[in-house]
């Protein structure tokens, strides 16, 4: 983790799973619902990170790992960095930096005669989506898309859950970052606290360790 302003420490990577069973932990994987499985939240460099995840559900993941999820004011300024910018990089956009440029979508990809109004759950949560080449990246695989702190990924590659009890997320994913507001400024409040898709994944904060 990574201490931000001696305030609160915040998971350097977007949040992966670990399955925790009778016979102890095994991987969890990053391309399904958790489905009332047990698990719990870590944060490495160079694999896929978790999506499908609802607000609830990354909580619960976070306090099995004695963490909880950032507060939106906490994850704002962790992403902008010690000298706030809108890209966790700087004021300016830069192609390539981030996990953000995706060409297709892979909702487009998968069912090419489903409009997109139309889409419900079942697809929004196929599995397949996030493994088809070009999109979704690794964790700290855009070495540029990171700040003073050394958090990576704040922007781009997967919304991530906040800890408001009605549901925010933060930061775009990989198809959109601008929508709903610029690089950190992003922030989406249309879904409920138990929504997930294939676009939704989160990281951990604490106190200072």
């Amino acid at each position: 983790m990574s201490l931000v302003a001696d305030k609160f420490c915040v998971d350097r990577y977007e949040g992966s799973l670990v399955l925790v069973t009778a016979d102890g932990e095994r991987p969890f994987s990053p391309y399904e619902m958790i489905k009332g499985r047990k698990v719990r939240a870590v944060s490495r460099a160079g694999v896929a990170p978790q999506a499908y995840i609802s607000r609830n559900e990354a909580q619960v993941a976070c306090t099995a790992s004695h963490k909880r999820l950032c507060t939106e004011a906490e994850w704002v300024q962790a992403c902008e960095g010690k000298k706030p910018t809108t890209f966790p990089y700087g004021d300016e956009r830069h192609a390539g930096y981030c996990n953000d440029e995706v060409a297709s979508s892979p909702l487009a990809k998968l069912y090419p005669d489903v409009g997109m109004d139309a889409y419900t759950f079942e697809p929004m949560n196929d599995p397949r989506l996030n493994q088809l080449a070009g999109s979704l990246a690794r964790t700290g695989s855009h070495a540029d898309c990171t700040n003073e702190y050394g958090v990576y990924d704040m922007v781009g590659n997967l919304h991530e859950w906040t800890s408001d009890p009605q549901g925010t997320f933060q930061g775009g994913y990989y198809l959109d970052t601008s929508i709903n507001g610029e690089g950190c400024t992003y922030r989406t409040t249309a879904h409920g606290f138990d929504y997930h898709d294939y676009s939704t994944g989160f990281r951990c904060c604490s106190a200072p360790r």
